[in-house]
């Protein structure tokens, strides 16, 4: 048996995530486990780094699957690349140790949220939209606040029982990129939904919707004292994951 890693980039507009589900829901897990099961001629279970969510993308999402083919790495991403549609692409595969698994073995994550403040028929599709100005200067303090551990939980689709609400964020910014705000954030876990809450809590912080001091608050306590909904999938990356 070996273990092969990949990297894989994809536009999440059209699947419904990462992880593969029951029914007929496409997802880049399934679309990827069945390409590799046509040229393997093995059942093929592949791991990964993050599940992203429902038209969230990815720019190097790092997944891993064990196969007893003498096919060499590169040319069974040559062969994937060849069946996978071209919102998903396949590259830098290399055998790795048998103990390695994409999502235990990773060490730190890092997502990118890209913002415009009005619609736009060209960057919509992988930008979110605050539909109006916004105080970066109040938001990029907001994100400063994030730096270090913290429950997470009021940001999160998570369950209150769940026990690994903590998470350890080593940097978190925003910065203008052309046409777009960007927010670049590092932790060594997230949870479920995590940046897509954060970014519609900082937009509402930047509106003048919300206060500075209820976002501290939330993050202080891990509740959701002000509803919030996940700002847009489109905007967000899997931009990197460190090993």
């Amino acid at each position: 048996m070996k273990n092969i890693r990949i990297t894989v980039e994809y536009d999440g507009t059209s699947f419904a995530g990462w992880q593969r589900q029951a029914g007929a829901l496409v997802t880049v897990q399934g679309e990827i486990e069945a390409a590799l099961g046509k040229i393997l001629q093995e059942r093929v279970s592949l791991a990964a780094a993050g599940r992203t969510d429902k038209g969230v993308h990815a720019r190097a999402q790092t997944a891993n699957f064990f196969t007893a083919s003498l096919l060499e790495p590169s040319r069974i991403v040559h062969s994937l690349n060849s069946l996978l549609p071209k919102t998903v692409r396949i590259s830098d595969p290399v055998e790795v140790d048998m103990d390695f698994h994409a999502r235990h073995s990773a060490r730190q994550r890092q997502y990118r949220y890209f913002l415009i403040e009005e619609p736009s028929a060209i960057y919509g599709r992988f930008a979110g939209c605050s539909f109006g100005k916004l105080d970066l200067a109040l938001m990029q303090q907001l994100a400063a606040l994030m730096v270090g551990k913290h429950d997470f939980l009021a940001f999160s689709r998570e369950n209150r029982d769940n026990p690994g609400r903590i998470c350890t964020v080593t940097a978190c910014k925003w910065y203008r990129d052309k046409d777009f705000m960007v927010l670049r954030i590092s932790a060594d876990r997230f949870l479920r939904s995590m940046v897509r809450y954060l970014v519609d809590a900082m937009i509402r912080a930047g509106k003048g919707i919300l206060s500075s001091e209820e976002f501290s608050r939330m993050l202080e306590s891990g509740v959701m004292t002000s509803q919030l909904n996940p700002a847009l999938p489109g905007g967000l990356f899997l931009w990197k994951v460190s090993y």
